[in-house]
């Protein structure tokens, strides 16, 4: 589905007051960099469980996630799928250089999309050192998580895997909101705990049981399923096997 800028608030529309604008591939940008952005501009919003791109589609655009979650799998040739990745708000879509989708994407929640005409954005890349020099930043920012969570899936507990997620998302959270984590942290799940069992490796009775166990000694607080309030950051990283400073998405 694509929509129009004027269908959208003020706020997602209007690049100087985005929501995303301080982490996505636009944040050094000048005021007219910004401009020629905007030309080569549109939006398009996903329903959850939408696929918004297959493994194998020709990618017609690059694109910014401006707000929801969409998850990165990748299906074997037996037909077998396996979660490999999560795309959270600011998150980047699409590889300059590259015409054909590796990953299938798919709309976890609503989605809404910033995006870019691939070819025009791929010759403003070359001619941008700001726009060149962000995305360069955030491909090796996307590196270094993907290694933090090669030790997650090789090494952690089932209990350092939930903790490790939870403090992922609540992280991101207080990086849109540009503020640091708190003592106290609120925000929604975006995942089923069958998506969580899913990206995690682990059974469905397995996560059910561990998040009943962080309820229970206190590190989170649940309201409904998807409502989290974490207490103490310091205490949830500790459970994930990180240190305060530590965690992925700093």
């Amino acid at each position: 589905m694509t929509v129009s800028t004027d269908a959208l608030p003020f706020a997602v529309s209007d690049c100087g007051d985005c929501t995303i604008r301080h982490r996505a591939v636009c944040a050094r940008c000048s005021g007219e960099e910004l401009a020629e952005l905007e030309k080569i501009k549109f939006y398009r919003t996903y329903e959850a469980g939408q696929t918004i791109v297959w493994a194998g589609d020709q990618m017609e655009f690059v694109a910014s996630v401006v707000t929801g979650i969409a998850t990165i799998t990748q299906t074997m040739e037996d037909g077998r799928t396996q979660m490999v990745g999560l795309l959270l708000p600011s998150d980047f879509v699409g590889r300059p250089g590259r015409e054909v989708a590796a990953y299938t994407i798919t709309a976890t929640t609503n989605v809404l999309m910033c995006c870019f005409r691939r070819k025009p954005f791929e010759k403003m890349m070359e001619r941008t050192p700001h726009l060149a020099q962000r995305l360069l930043q955030m491909t090796l920012d996307e590196l270094d998580a993907a290694r933090e969570w090669m030790l997650l899936l090789g090494r952690k507990t089932a209990r350092e895997k939930i903790a490790s997620l939870l403090s992922i998302i609540a992280q991101r959270n207080a990086a849109l909101q540009l503020r640091k984590p708190a003592d106290q942290m609120t925000f929604d799940l975006p995942l089923t705990r069958e998506a969580m069992a899913d990206y995690l490796g682990l059974t469905l009775e397995t996560v059910s049981r561990q998040i009943s166990a962080l309820r229970r000694d206190g590190v989170i607080v649940l309201d409904g399923k998807r409502h989290v309030t974490v207490p103490d950051m310091d205490k949830l990283l500790l459970e994930a096997g990180d240190d305060s400073d530590g965690g992925f998405f700093n």
